[in-house]
């Protein structure tokens, strides 16, 4: 028979699984809606290429992470929207950022 505790673990797992990625971007606080237009591309753009950054959990990401995520992200967004520079990435970012501007 199964503890109580192992069910919860395995039901987590499963929601956890069937979230769709905009659930976990949205989760993460990001308002993907915003963020893409600001952007001036499509959300599911935004929620496809922001599925490949790997957030620091602390919200306090090292140097090299920082410069990591954001090559994944930038080139990601820019073949949907060449015209989105550095500086335009880092000022949407931080205008949805809820911990605030990251400095690094």
């Amino acid at each position: 028979m199964m503890s109580q505790t192992y069910k919860a673990i395995i039901l987590t797992a499963c929601i956890g699984m069937a979230l769709p990625l905009q659930a976990l971007a949205q989760r993460a606080d990001r308002p993907t809606d915003l963020v893409a237009a600001d952007l001036s591309i499509p959300e599911q753009v935004f929620i496809d290429c922001f599925a490949n950054v790997r957030p620091d959990p602390d919200h306090n990401p090292s140097g090299a992470r920082q410069q990591e995520n954001k090559a994944v992200l930038l080139g990601c967004l820019q073949e949907a929207n060449p015209s989105i520079s550095n500086d335009k990435l880092d000022q949407v970012m931080d205008k949805y950022r809820p911990e605030g501007p990251i400095h690094g």
